[in-house]
């Protein structure tokens, strides 16, 4: 005979873990890493900010085999793993990743509530 314990407050900082994820990812962007990774086994997408261009940051999506040793990890699903850079968490949380369709291409798209205001081209970007 065994005894099984049960513990509200780890059931229920899991599951603050799993809906805390800091960027959201739309099921067409899962299945373009997904396409992106292919058979490249150990590989994650890595998304991240960097200073740039004339208004501020520019975001950086790197196919990676290992992110820093401090970023955040999600696993979006079986095949797709995305890291998080800690060190653009500012910038980056509240984020949806979204594949968008514009004419006959397709592009990786931001909707990013931080951002302030966007340079012309379209590059770079300033937050509040």
């Amino acid at each position: 005979m065994s005894v099984e314990s049960f513990d509200p407050q780890a059931v229920a900082s899991r599951a603050a873990e799993a809906s805390s994820q800091v960027v959201s990812v739309t099921p067409a962007a899962l299945e373009h890493f997904r396409r992106q990774l292919g058979s490249q086994l150990g590989k994650s997408v890595r998304v991240s900010v960097k200073k740039s261009g004339c208004t501020g940051f520019m975001y950086v999506i790197d196919m990676v085999e290992q992110g820093d040793a401090d970023d955040l990890h999600y696993r979006l699903d079986d095949q797709v793993e995305l890291l998080v850079a800690r060190d653009s968490l500012s910038v980056l949380t509240g984020a949806e990743i979204d594949l968008v369709k514009e004419g006959i291409n397709k592009q990786i798209k931001f909707i990013n509530p931080n951002v302030k205001d966007q340079c012309g081209c379209g590059e770079s970007f300033s937050v509040n």
